[in-house]
């Protein structure tokens, strides 16, 4: 087999001139997935052989003297499982400024910087030329097979509500940001809208301005006034165009007047973005009255079919829906309307995963292919623990990790990576199963997040679970014309016994004894058995649903972009022990209930 041909995904793009390239490239690497691992692996190896971890487990052993199964055998028999808390004090030698190789033979002049809204702190990880590449062809690879479902034209403009946070320098002068932002700044996302024949509407200065809300403001504005042109909405996650089409409903007529007049509102100050924006717009009236008269009926039926009604030739809505970015599924339908909802690819901020083949299936049920190429995958297999177990120290029983070709349909597994930027046997924390296989690749679904949110006894429960009772509870809103618009969750520890608190922000009024039945409903429907039987015994108090006012979690997305995070890759923690985000949403409550479930 040629192997080098099958791997050749790591260039530029060039490689490929069709849709049909790319996805006949995929069809080989997916149907020699096994043989691809090895040689993933291999190439891995070859390329930082020497680095000081490596040598730490390794020691002399020469890998290229070796055929690729017995280089597998050997890494996964002597290179242990690793968390990313093993690998920090590595990355921290490598922002501090120490360039021999520690991790990778490449010289790592880039840091990518996570959101630290799911483990409650930022972290470090290495990115290379090779994580902007690796973008470019997952993009490129599931926009061949969107394509086929729901055609585009060529020349097309994209709506995309993409945001860059700023980047800074480290101890040992390295560039440091979110991997959205180097990969906005890279020429694989000059690339990729080339390659896609689709064009963003907003330019350069106005996705890197560094101010979300400026941002947010130039992108609906440019996106109107390319309106006819727009063949999909898209962000990187489901939050970002709901959050910006929240925006929108309060400044529909400023935006409106700007077509108008051919002008940029006195709200944008960067002087960069004013000139590129009004570079751009020109007066248009007879555009600005359409719009004006599409908002004024769209407001008497609460927004619903914004999407279709103000961007007429718009084939779908294109975003990360899966994990935490459920709970927005159902304000992004009521926008999209009959437009379907796209689910876009799997990945993180360590590596890419999988991509979507079936576009038309709705984001509950999407599947990922793994690409064989990307990383070398081990899966940790998962068993859930008896419902009669009390001991509670772990979530899962787990058993030796598998390569990729030996997964098992139906069978839940946990990811680890060994990556080309220096991350070996890397527990991932995500809770995978295995659905099927296309060729001889596996097809994942997405469950949760490994760790456990919610605990106070020998109650286990995930963001899943927390996801699961918030959708039961706020099902009784829906009656009153009310809405829940989001939420988070903490365990309150200080005062004994410990119970939950569930933070909810309402649109709508809402009578008391509503809100009183929705956090009993909530409370009931917990099924971990650790937390029943300990609600019962009053080892865990009453569950508390707090209400918070309106614009309490525009003040948290405020918090965490100024401590770095991009819009883009915000997600909305589920549940948080940070103290100063408890302090924003103890001052932000307006109303306390305690549940009468177990009483």
């Amino acid at each position: 087999m040629e192997t080098e041909t099958l791997l050749a995904s790591n260039d530029n793009g060039s490689f490929y001139d069709s849709y049909y390239d790319i996805s006949s490239w995929f069809d080989r690497v997916s149907s020699n997935a096994g043989v691809v691992q090895r040689e993933t692996l291999r190439r891995i190896l070859e390329l930082n052989h020497g680095v000081e971890y490596l040598k730490k487990w390794l020691g002399d052993i020469d890998v290229t003297e070796m055929d690729a199964c017995e280089i597998e055998s050997v890494y996964t028999s002597l290179v242990p499982l690793v968390s990313h808390a093993d690998l920090e004090p590595y990355i921290q030698r490598i922002a501090d400024g120490d360039t021999s190789p520690i991790l990778t033979q490449h010289a790592i002049t880039t840091l990518s910087l996570s959101s630290g809204t799911t483990e409650g702190r930022q972290k470090f990880v290495p990115f290379t030329r090779h994580s902007s590449q690796t973008t470019l062809q997952i993009f490129r690879l599931a926009a061949a097979y969107r394509s086929r479902v729901y055609p585009t034209r060529d020349g097309g403009r994209i709506l995309e509500f993409i945001y860059s946070s700023k980047r800074f320098k480290t101890k040992g002068g390295l560039t440091a940001g979110t991997a959205t932002t180097h990969y906005f700044a890279s020429e694989e996302f000059k690339i990729k809208q080339e390659k896609t024949k689709s064009f963003t509407c907003s330019p350069r200065e106005v996705i890197s301005s560094g101010d979300y809300k400026q941002t947010t403001y130039c992108h609906l504005l440019l996106g109107l006034f390319f309106r006819d042109e727009v063949e999909f909405i898209t962000s990187t996650f489901a939050y970002g165009i709901v959050q910006a089409f929240a925006s929108f409903e309060e400044l529909w007529k400023e935006i409106c007047k700007d077509i108008k007049e051919g002008n940029v509102s006195s709200r944008i100050t960067l002087p960069k973005m004013r000139k590129a924006v009004l570079d751009i717009v020109k007066p248009d009236p007879f555009l600005a009255s359409k719009i004006e008269a599409v908002c004024e009926d769209l407001q008497d039926s609460d927004w619903y079919g914004l999407v279709p009604k103000l961007w007429p030739n718009a084939k779908y809505v294109y975003s990360i829906m899966t994990g935490s970015m459920q709970p927005y599924l159902k304000k992004l339908r009521h926008h999209a309307g009959s437009l379907p909802l796209v689910s876009a690819e799997y990945g993180s901020t360590e590596s890419w995963i999988g991509v979507n083949l079936d576009p038309s299936l709705p984001p509950e049920n999407v599947t990922f292919a793994v690409i064989p190429t990307f990383s070398y995958f081990e899966f940790i297999p998962l068993y859930r623990q008896n419902q009669d177990s009390s001991s509670g120290n772990f979530d899962f029983i787990e058993d030796e990790p598998v390569p990729l070709s030996q997964v098992k349909v139906g069978q839940e597994y946990e990811i680890v990576l060994t990556t080309f930027t220096g991350l070996y046997r890397y527990r991932l924390g995500d809770v995978v199963e295995v659905s099927g296989f296309h060729n001889g690749t596996p097809k994942l679904n997405f469950i949760c997040r490994r760790k456990l949110i919610l605990a106070v006894n020998i109650d286990k429960n995930t963001e899943k679970d927390l996801q699961l009772v918030v959708e039961r509870g706020s099902q009784l809103l829906s009656n009153h014309r009310a809405e829940l618009v989001d939420f988070t969750s903490s365990a309150e520890l200080v005062h004994q016994p410990g119970h939950y608190v569930i933070y909810w922000e309402i649109k709508g009024e809402v009578e008391e004894r509503v809100l009183c039945d929705c956090c009993r409903e909530m409370d009931a429907s917990f099924v971990d058995h650790g937390y029943v039987v300990s609600r019962r015994t009053n080892s865990i108090g009453p569950l508390e649903l707090c209400i918070v006012e309106r614009g309490t979690f525009k003040k948290i997305l405020d918090y965490f972009i100024g401590k770095g995070a991009a819009l883009s890759q915000f997600k909305t923690p589920r549940c948080t022990s940070d103290r100063m985000l408890l302090r924003i949403l103890d001052l932000c409550t307006v109303k306390r209930f305690r549940s009468t479930a177990y009483s």
